[in-house]
C-alpha cells in the first residue's frame, strides 16, 4: 500500500515537473482538436473597471472567438484577472500565466487610442504575449506604436498561435511569470 502511494506520488511529481519545463509526453505532427476538458477558463473581475466594464467584456469575446485552449469568463468571486480603471497609462501586471491585473488607464483614451484595442492588448499580456513595438496595426501587441488611428482589436495569426501554445496542457511561459509589467 505504501509503495503504491509513493509510486503514484512520484509519477504525479514527474508529470508536473515535465509540464513545468515544457517537455511534452507525446508528439504529433499536427495539432489535435482541443479536448473541452483541456480548455483553461480564466475568470476576470471588472467590478473596478469603471467606464471600461463593457469594453472588457467585449475584449473577452474577441479573445474567446480567436483561441480555443483558454476562455475568459466574467466572475469576480474566483478572479484570475482583476481589471482596474485609473488615470495613468494602460498596463498589465502579470503574476503568472493567466493571472494578474489590467489597468485601463484613461491617459491613452484621452489621447485618442481605441478602448477595445487597449483592452484586448492588455489581456494579451495576461495571456502571455509580449509587446512588439514598433509594429503595424495588424499586430495587436504593437500597442500604441500603431498610432491613434489604429482600431484593430484582433490578434493576428502569430499572436493566436502563441496563446494557444501558452495554454496547451502543461505549458509554462517564462515571459509571463512573476511581476512582469507591460504597457500599452
Amino acid at each position: 500500500m505504501f509503495l503504491r502511494r509513493t509510486t503514484r506520488a512520484l509519477v504525479a511529481l514527474l508529470v508536473l515537473t515535465l509540464g513545468l519545463v515544457g517537455v511534452g509526453l507525446g508528439t504529433a505532427s499536427a495539432a489535435p482538436e482541443v479536448d473541452a476538458s483541456a480548455v483553461r477558463t480564466l475568470y476576470y473581475d471588472s467590478s473596478r473597471a469603471g467606464e471600461f466594464k463593457e469594453v472588457i467584456d467585449e475584449a473577452a469575446v474577441v479573445w474567446n472567438n480567436h483561441v480555443k485552449n483558454v476562455k475568459l469568463q466574467k466572475g469576480s468571486s474566483r478572479a484570475n484577472i482583476v481589471v482596474i480603471a485609473d488615470n495613468g497609462w494602460p498596463r498589465a501586471q502579470t503574476t503568472s500565466l493567466g493571472n494578474g491585473r489590467v489597468y485601463m488607464g484613461r491617459q491613452a483614451v484621452q489621447q485618442g487610442y481605441d478602448t477595445l484595442r487597449i483592452a484586448t492588448h492588455e489581456l494579451g499580456h495576461i495571456l502571455g504575449l509580449p509587446d512588439r513595438k514598433p509594429g503595424p496595426c495588424s499586430s495587436l501587441m504593437s500597442g500604441s506604436s500603431a498610432g491613434t488611428e489604429c482600431r484593430n482589436p484582433n490578434p493576428n495569426a502569430r499572436e493566436i498561435s502563441e496563446v494557444e501554445r501558452n495554454f496547451r496542457r502543461g505549458a509554462v511561459v517564462a515571459e509571463a511569470l512573476p511581476e512582469a509589467v507591460r504597457v500599452f
